[in-house]
């Protein structure tokens, strides 16, 4: 995955020995050859080095190693729970194979307990946990940065004790050249959860400001612009909803293990989440009173120039516009070259290059600041109807 084929082959071109596990036989194939099925600059070339050095290999089973990380999804499911499912799963699969002395590293972003719970499941399997290293360390990677920001970025790491956190300090010493923090695993846990929550209330408050902006007839993008420069303001920017993995996600962790403690981080969440449905709305006025038919929907990824489509909000509305079957819907994603499953199933949608949208489209939605976008010549844009969620065209 994002973070798990990263790690790996950084690892195997640092002269380590990588037993790389996915669920995936397609996966497993194209990493084995040297590729890879995933978009992050220059990881093609780091793969295709950790391959050929003959110390990355990947299977669809775990085997036997000194060291064994889980990097697997932690979704929430019906009322946000969280589904600890593939983190549980992944710690069974590995326990035939767990030896005294070996280290478990959790890096998922998990409910805080989660470390502490894939001790009890070892031990369910019988693996003698007493003489096992168990420890967290949550990624904090940017999509699009990743390879730099595994070595460059800071580590918290939260052992079930201290041993276990100076175990794997030890590990990520020999590929990081941020500073290495040490603490308990529930404190590293709620760090990350932390770190995404605050990002997630911040930006919930860009979303409001631009709804009241709206309801006022106020650029929003100027006043925002207007109010930073107070030295001690830096009000995020808004835009369709929040996405990814992680932002949209983590928040609900907290409120889950805190209902009655979390009051502004479950209200912020409620205010990201209802942006996707204000643009959809805002849409389909907009073209009631062009009598659109046809509507290009700029950008499928959750942030720009990526082509990770997980958690997008711009999924989303572009889901909901292409079940109003009298819209054609133009989807315009240059980092992506088929439709991925969600969207394949609407024939009145497609995906096609940004020339035929701008050609074609009646209306365009901007939903995504990727480059190709925010560096269109405004010429392009005279006697076009648009709506832009990002503030971008000026």
């Amino acid at each position: 995955g994002y973070i798990a084929l990263p790690t790996a082959s950084l690892d195997a071109t640092k002269g380590m020995a990588v037993h790389g596990v996915d669920v995936r036989q397609d996966v497993v194939d194209t990493i084995n050859q040297g590729k890879i099925h995933i978009h992050e600059p220059d990881l093609d070339v780091l793969v295709r080095a950790a391959v050929q050095s003959g110390n990355l290999r990947a299977a669809v089973k775990p085997a036997e190693a000194d060291i064994f990380i889980i990097a697997v999804p932690t979704p929430f499911g019906e009322n946000h729970k969280p589904d600890m499912s593939y983190v549980e799963e992944a710690t069974h699969s590995i326990a035939p194979f767990v030896r005294p002395g070996n280290l478990v590293i959790l890096e998922s972003t998990s409910p805080v307990g989660t470390t502490e719970k894939i001790g009890e499941w070892l031990k369910t399997d019988g693996v003698d946990t007493s003489r096992v290293y168990l420890a967290h360390c949550p990624e904090r990677v940017l999509p699009g940065k990743i390879l730099n920001e595994l070595v460059t970025n800071d580590r918290i790491i939260g052992g079930v004790n201290h041993e276990s956190s100076l175990a794997a300090e030890k590990f990520y010493r020999q590929f990081v050249s941020g500073s290495i923090l040490l603490t308990e695993a529930k404190t590293a846990e709620l760090s990350k959860l932390t770190e995404n929550a605050f990002r997630d209330v911040n930006i919930a408050f860009a979303n409001e400001l631009s709804l009241i902006c709206e309801k006022m007839g106020i650029d929003v993008w100027e006043l925002i612009s207007l109010a930073n420069r107070h030295p001690r303001v830096n009000i995020l920017q808004p835009g369709p909803g929040v996405g990814g993995h992680c932002i949209a996600v983590d928040p609900w962790f907290i409120i889950d293990s805190a209902p009655a403690e979390s009051k502004l981080i479950r209200a912020a969440r409620e205010v990201n989440d209802h942006k996707p449905r204000h643009v959809i709305e805002k849409v389909l006025k907009k073209a009631d009173e062009l009598k659109a038919k046809k509507i290009g929907c700029l950008g499928l990824a959750f942030k720009a120039d990526i082509d990770d489509l997980r958690g997008s909000p711009a999924m989303d509305i572009v889901l909901e516009l292409a079940k109003h079957q009298n819209f054609q819907i133009l989807a315009v994603e240059p980092h992506i070259q088929a439709l991925p499953p969600a969207l394949r199933e609407y024939p009145n949608l497609h995906l096609c290059s940004l020339e035929e949208a701008l050609r074609e489209a009646d209306l365009l939605l901007l939903l995504v600041n990727h480059r190709d976008f925010v560096e269109l010549d405004p010429a392009r844009l005279k006697n076009k109807n648009w709506i832009d969620t990002r503030g971008i065209w000026k």
